[in-house]
């Protein structure tokens, strides 16, 4: 069944005019991939696989109806010939240079884009130790307080303004996992987080100056990690109020994205869980800052609460209010970006009979980030030239994309892939005044 939606003012979205500006904290493996995926797609050279926005269509109307145009016909989207990119990095390695360190990427596809890459040269960094205690480089900022960073940073993105041809701009964060933080009394509200940068405290990461500044010169920002970076009120209250949009955190791409598919289909079912054993093997920038348990902490907060979200426990004691579940991540070098991830799962059916689910996932980390990162981009922009949402500050239509997804204060996330990708496409019919899918399904029977 589908229900009309109005298309009136509050629904109008302006055009993608002009060029987009991209800007990447942390130019590592995910970004360098994101990067130079774009540039041979444009080219040519390779296809958008993975990517919704350039490969995903949308049903509209009733099925027998037979309109299901791509994405990018159907809503504003930016053009890949569009984009433009900067970024930082602590490390001074050009985007070519570093795509063949991170060696996810063909030597033979990077040397047919090679000047294109060499031309993006990352920024010096906002970075400490402190927060991400495996990584140090050369390619860092000075300043005598972090409000002081921050202020660089968003001269560095006025700059960018500047000189880019750019009309709008994108902040999305590709940098590691910082350690384990909390919500703090500076985190409340802007006025407290200005007061926590000229202090110096430590409750503010090197993520969150990123995003101060960001949202401070009214450019949506993306979390690609763990990190709590936006998920505070004053970055709420920020992005409100300079109509700058917001989502995170942690891209989904390999076990966690296996854990809900799977996950609902046991739930849809009545299967109950009776045990969930993940371990990881990677051996990239990645894996080796999570080596460091302060590190890990962030990143297994962030794996270890989407069963509970999608089986309800509470609602279903029988069924899952036993589940033990571990979640190890690894550091293997040899393995580099090729992570593998192994899943133990032990099901049980009928009258309590058990049954077991073995996965191994052996995943290309960097190759199911990328298209989310365009993905991102480029919903993030046609949200802040939607009237309806880019005062909302939260995007959690976006929830598709992240392990850990954002929400008002309050409401717990959904962690169900099906539900984000029906929140998703129901999102892009509303703002386009069309009907809203539900699969109900009756009116082919009258």
């Amino acid at each position: 069944m589908a229900k009309r939606q109005s298309s009136g003012k509050s629904n109008q979205i302006q055009p993608a005019k002009g060029k987009l500006g991209v800007m990447i904290p942390g130019m590592g493996a995910v970004a360098t991939t994101f990067v130079a995926g774009v540039e041979a797609i444009r080219k040519g050279l390779a296809q958008p696989i993975g990517s919704l926005t350039q490969m995903g269509t949308i049903r509209l109307g009733k099925r027998t109806d037979a309109r299901s145009p791509q994405i990018k016909d159907f809503v504003p989207l930016a053009g890949l010939d569009d984009l433009v990119f900067t970024g930082w990095d602590i490390f001074s390695d050009d985007m070519y240079a570093s795509a063949r360190h991170a060696g996810v990427l063909d030597r033979d596809l990077l040397d047919q884009i090679k000047p294109f890459l060499e031309s993006v040269k990352p920024l010096p960094a906002v970075f400490d130790r402190n927060y991400v205690r495996k990584l140090d480089g050369p390619n860092v900022k000075k300043g005598k307080n972090k409000r002081d960073l921050a202020e660089q940073l968003r001269e560095d993105i006025r700059e960018f303004k500047k000189l880019s041809g750019a009309s709008r701009f994108i902040m999305i964060w590709c940098g590691s996992t910082e350690i384990f933080l909390r919500p703090a009394a500076v985190h409340d509200s802007v006025k407290a987080f200005e007061k926590g940068l000229e202090k110096n405290d430590e409750n503010i990461a090197p993520s969150m100056v990123y995003a101060y500044a960001a949202l401070s010169e009214g450019v949506p920002f993306a979390n690609g990690a763990p990190n709590l970076t936006v998920d505070i009120p004053a970055m709420q209250e920020l992005s409100r109020r300079n109509l700058a949009p917001i989502c995170g955190k942690d891209f989904k791409t390999g076990q966690t994205l296996v854990k809900t598919i799977l996950a609902p289909g046991f739930k849809a079912r009545m299967l109950g869980l009776s045990g969930w054993y993940s371990t990881n093997i990677l051996g990239n920038r990645d894996g080796e800052v999570l080596d460091d348990p302060a590190s890990f902490k962030t990143k297994e907060e962030s794996k270890l609460g989407v069963l509970e979200h999608i089986l309800q426990p509470q609602m279903y004691p029988d069924l899952y209010g036993k589940i033990f579940h571990k979640v190890r991540i690894n550091y293997y070098p040899p393995r580099g970006d090729n992570k593998e991830g192994w899943d133990n799962i032990d099901i049980f059916g009928w009258l309590g009979y058990p049954m077991q689910i073995k996965v191994d996932f052996l995943c290309r980390d960097s190759i199911l980030a990328a298209p989310i990162v365009l993905d991102l981009v480029l919903f993030l922009d046609l949200a802040q030239r939607s009237a309806e949402l880019r005062g909302l500050g939260i995007q959690e239509w976006l929830s598709f994309y992240f392990k850990s997804p954002m929400t008002a204060p309050g409401l717990y996330p959904e962690h169900d892939l099906f539900i984000q990708s029906m929140k998703l496409k129901n999102t892009l019919r509303h703002l386009k005044g069309e009907a809203l899918i539900t699969h109900l399904g009756l009116e082919y029977y009258d």
